[in-house]
């Protein structure tokens, strides 16, 4: 068994050829993906993963922390490989997707004084942002019917 620190793997997981797939497609993603996004992508280069291996290795990352995770308008779940040093807090255009990390200690030391003014510990945080990016804006602004 190989330990996770030498491999660059998940503490839960079980190498296979499908889910190291998976893992490949999540990191070489431009952004934030779908799990079907990624399944498309996956059979598109000729892998024989299917959809539901796709979201199982998902979940596997997201609950060892290896993902980031947005909700998109209509409530799918989009995945970021996440840095290896720590979360993010993204901005999310939610006409094109364009995805943005923003700053956030706010939140953080926020998260940690919730933490410790309640006793918990290992408290995990989610904080969506949304919005319309410039060039969509602008797109919608140019594209609108002008009286």
């Amino acid at each position: 068994m190989h330990d996770s620190s030498t491999t660059g793997q998940p503490p839960s997981w079980r190498a296979t050829r499908q889910r190291g797939d998976v893992l490949r497609a999540l990191h070489e993603a431009a952004g934030f993906a779908s799990a079907r996004d990624l399944h498309r992508a996956l059979t598109a280069g000729g892998a024989a993963v299917g959809l539901t291996t796709v979201y199982r290795t998902l979940r596997m990352l997201e609950r060892d922390g290896r993902v980031d995770i947005v909700r998109v308008k209509a409530g799918e779940r989009l995945y970021r490989s996440r840095p290896a040093d720590g979360h993010r807090h993204y901005l999310v255009c939610r006409r094109c997707g364009l995805s943005l990390a923003v700053a956030a200690e706010a939140v953080e030391r926020w998260a940690d004084g919730v933490a410790a003014d309640t006793g918990f510990s290992a408290v995990e945080h989610t904080v969506e942002l949304s919005g319309i990016c410039g060039q969509c804006e602008t797109r919608a602004n140019r594209d609108a019917p002008h009286p």
